[in-house]
């Protein structure tokens, strides 16, 4: 007798956060959303993939993915930081991104301000999780409706990111960036994933 049947019936048992539901977006919600983050170049990326979310879906984002790092360098921010004109150009007619003017001239406005926390700083980890004290703040929330879209950490982030140069870094943004890279737990408590990165 075949053990598929079997393997699928025990996952769909697992419950998840309801925004969960396709085959992307489960694999990231089960292997890194919510887990605390503190490569620098990791966090790089998510900071420039929410920027480009921005008026989309995540889902979108999710699929284009591998799109954008191949066409950021691996979100290497020092290679991101020096692009010209004819790279903006080149983004701006690459199909596997979002092709939007300003979003890209933030990356690399965005790259060029990193640098400048990482040299200020140590390290962009050792600035951007001074906002929530250096660990996650935990949230027991029980439905999806519950989550908040700000909080006075990421208008606190947002305001001093702006400070320093940062683009499409709102504070809506900011606390799905606190959210993506663990600095906030916003898994439901009927959630596995809410234990496991706890």
């Amino acid at each position: 007798m075949s053990e598929a049947p079997h393997r699928q019936a025990k996952a769909a048992e697992i419950q998840r956060c309801t925004w969960a539901r396709d085959e992307l977006s489960i694999a990231y919600h089960d292997t890194e959303w919510g887990v605390p983050l503190h490569d620098d170049r990791a966090l790089f990326e998510l900071l420039i993939l929410e920027g480009a979310q921005a008026g989309l879906s995540w889902i979108t984002i999710l699929k284009k993915r591998p799109a954008y790092r191949a066409a950021f360098n691996g979100f290497d921010a020092r290679k991101v930081a020096r692009y010209d004109e004819a790279k903006i150009a080149a983004l701006l007619a690459n199909e596997g991104i979002v092709r939007n003017r300003l979003k890209i001239r933030a990356a690399v406005q965005n790259a060029q301000a990193f640098l400048a926390v990482q040299k200020e700083f140590g390290s962009f980890d050792g600035y951007i999780w001074q906002f929530v004290g250096g660990k996650p703040l935990v949230n027991r929330l029980r439905r999806s409706d519950q989550l908040p879209a700000r909080t006075e950490q990421s208008d606190a982030m947002s305001k001093d990111l702006a400070k320093r140069g940062f683009k499409f870094t709102g504070s809506t943004i900011c606390y799905a960036f606190m959210q993506a890279t663990g600095m906030v737990n916003d898994h439901l408590v009927s959630c596995f994933r809410y234990k496991e990165v706890a």
